[in-house]
């Protein structure tokens, strides 16, 4: 597949968002890997693992998280130059709260967080309906699904640090920066909303800036028919396997695997179906059609960085940002900055993970905040 390695985008209210090739620190990825790739004998310290935990909310909802941790003082010595260059001060400071697409699972975040938690503290949640966590038959609203991404934050950690008072156990409230892709982007935008000043920045992975009902012209059920896996897809696992591989050969690898596996159950006779459940897969959808990008993102206080993959759809996809980004503009609020990858697909996070990891940090470095004190807690 083509590597288009974002083309920075410029007008009304965008600001040009520049990536480089040098964005991955030296180390965080085992040499001669893919993308997504973690060879058998890795070091700890290059391949290590997340560890899952879960969050209650009410009503008994469990929401799933991988917790990635964060650098050790080894790598924080080793990647404090890297780190400054790219982001400049705050970057260390910020931590980073990744959130995936339909019917997707924390494991499709992977090939990124590898790269990022060398020089920041990061977590990747199931959405409710999705992965590990609960699959209840209400709480897909936006405010509920804001307030699942909050908790996983607090939960993991992201959101307080030790408070420079002294004070023996005292907390202060830390702002962190959100991320997105698909789906995630729009929950993640809901989140980034409520969090006010307590989000660093937002970053909207190919997605979280159109109205899919207008742009569509579908109801939520015809866009699910749409959008449903042909039946020769879900004949084995190994189907199912082949079928993601072949989306882009090149950046298939153990992580790109278990996120596939991890979006799917093995029947007993051998075929596959989605493990997302039919009813959590609706109220997905649903919440999807009530996102009104032009109320949410002018209203987020946070920088946002948006990465736009290849446009099918006769450029709307890109004019509806470039709509928002001028309505954002009139609000007084900072410029979106933004870079597109026309050679690429809808996966930014597995065609391109160095850049992506990238665009986090540079949300990271520039989100409000820095540079003024926090606010306290209480």
């Amino acid at each position: 597949m083509e590597r288009t390695h974002g083309l920075p985008l410029t007008g009304p209210g965008l600001a040009a968002l520049e990536l480089g090739t040098d964005a991955v620190p030296a180390g965080t990825v085992p040499e001669g890997a893919t993308a997504g790739t973690v060879p058998e004998g890795a070091t700890a310290g290059t391949a290590a693992e997340p560890t899952g935990y879960l969050v209650a909310m009410d009503g008994g909802v469990r929401i799933h998280f991988l917790d990635w941790g964060g650098p050790s003082p080894r790598d924080a010595a080793a990647h404090a130059d890297v780190a400054a260059g790219l982001a400049g001060p705050g970057l260390d400071s910020s931590g980073i709260l990744l959130i995936h697409g339909l019917a997707r699972t924390a494991w499709s975040w992977a090939p990124v967080a590898r790269r990022l938690r060398a020089d920041a503290r990061v977590a990747a949640m199931d959405l409710r309906g999705h992965g590990l966590s609960d699959a209840p038959t209400d709480g897909y609203d936006p405010d509920q699904l804001a307030e699942d991404a909050i908790a996983v934050a607090e939960g993991a950690g992201l959101l307080s640090v030790a408070d420079d008072s002294g004070a023996p156990g005292a907390q202060r409230p830390q702002p962190f920066v959100v991320a997105g892709h698909g789906y995630g982007a729009v929950v993640a935008a809901w989140a980034a909303n409520a969090l006010g000043d307590r989000c660093a920045g937002l970053v909207l992975v190919d997605g979280g800036w159109t109205d899919l009902a207008a742009e569509t012209q579908m109801t939520p059920d015809e866009w699910l028919a749409a959008i449903a896996e042909p039946p020769e897809v879900l004949r084995s696992m190994a189907a199912w396997l082949a079928d993601r591989e072949a989306f882009d050969p090149a950046t298939w690898g153990a992580d790109e695997e278990r996120a596939a596996r991890s979006e799917v159950v093995e029947t007993a006779a051998g075929r596959v179906k989605l493990a997302i459940h039919r009813h959590a897969l609706a109220a997905s959808v649903g919440a999807l059609w009530t996102f009104d990008p032009a109320a949410v993102l002018p209203a987020v206080e946070a920088e946002i960085v948006a990465l736009v993959a290849r446009d099918n759809d006769e450029g709307r996809h890109l004019r509806a940002l470039r709509e928002v980004a001028a309505m954002r503009a009139a609000a007084g609020r900072p410029g979106i900055r933004a870079a597109g990858f026309p050679g690429l697909g809808h996966d930014l996070p597995r065609h391109v993970p160095d850049l992506v990891a990238a665009a986090i940090r540079a949300a990271a470095g520039q989100g409000p905040g820095a540079g003024r004190p926090r606010p306290e807690s209480g």
